[in-house]
């Protein structure tokens, strides 16, 4: 796809939440009543003999009055999760439409809820004279964020994510223009994914498969091992549980810091890299 002079584009960056006990209470939460809108608005959307979405819109406010708790949660958060409804039943749509088989949307569990989306207001982010910044969230409060880059842009709105290891995040979205420039090409190189090797290049270059998972696996089998042995929804299984998240995600951030790190050897050292019949620029 080719990217016009001007044209608005969109990047998200992701810092880590430092939240306090309080505030992370909080969030857990705000998310729960999120399910819990999203689940009742999918239960009268199954009882509308047409999909009308203006109308399910309208009962939020009746929702509100029925549960008091919800104005506890700031509006545009809530109001999301109907669009989320409505988009991933506009998935469901398109992927029928291309012949696959699909069929009614799910109700969402209570650990499957991760995201609290504020679009375009309530939130704030708060700057102070020390590393840690103060990133405002509507009916939340004043959480510290670790800011390490700068953010260039509009922000349009920020995510807030909960991974499986109890570390908090905050995805914002940013709006910016675009700027091209001609580059002239002197380098092109090929590459080829495989099995052997990790990859292999058009130079003669090797790259051996680092195997993250194959070296961490004795360790993660034991602690799933400790986690089979507790009682389930125990605090002691809920500890374990976190463990065995952690060191999943320390394998993902491995394999994630191997493939950047590599991807931008070949991005500043050649100037088109092809690759399985793609090309890159």
């Amino acid at each position: 796809m080719k990217i016009k002079k001007g044209q608005k584009t969109q990047k998200t960056y992701r810092f880590r939440l430092y939240p306090t006990a309080e505030q992370e209470q909080r969030l857990i939460w705000a998310l729960d009543q999120c399910g819990f809108v999203y689940n009742t608005m999918l239960s009268w959307l199954q009882k509308q003999e047409k999909v009308d979405r203006y109308a399910l819109q309208n009962k939020l406010p009746k929702l509100k009055e029925q549960y008091p708790k919800l104005k506890n949660v700031y509006s545009k958060v809530l109001q999301y999760e109907v669009h989320r409804l409505f988009s991933n039943l506009k998935i469901l749509s398109q992927l029928k439409k291309k012949g696959r088989k699909v069929g009614k949307l799910r109700f969402k569990t209570k650990d499957s809820f991760k995201t609290i989306h504020y679009n375009q207001s309530g939130f704030k982010i708060i700057s102070t004279n020390t590393r840690f910044r103060k990133l405002h969230l509507s009916k939340i409060g004043d959480i510290p964020v670790r800011i390490h880059r700068s953010i260039n842009g509009k922000i349009k709105q920020i995510v807030i994510k909960k991974n499986p290891s109890r570390k908090w995040f905050a995805c914002i979205v940013i709006e910016q223009a675009c700027s091209t420039h001609k580059r002239q090409i002197r380098k092109v190189i090929g590459i080829d994914m495989g099995i052997k090797y990790f990859l292999s290049d058009s130079e003669g270059r090797q790259i051996e498969n680092p195997h993250y998972l194959k070296v961490r696996l004795k360790r993660l089998r034991f602690q799933q091992k400790r986690l089979s042995r507790k009682l389930k929804n125990s605090n002691n299984w809920m500890k374990q549980k976190i463990k065995v998240a952690r060191l999943h995600e320390n394998i993902v951030n491995q394999r994630d810091d191997y493939l950047h790190k590599l991807s931008r050897y070949y991005i500043d050292n050649y100037d088109i890299s092809c690759c399985g019949g793609f090309e890159y620029r």
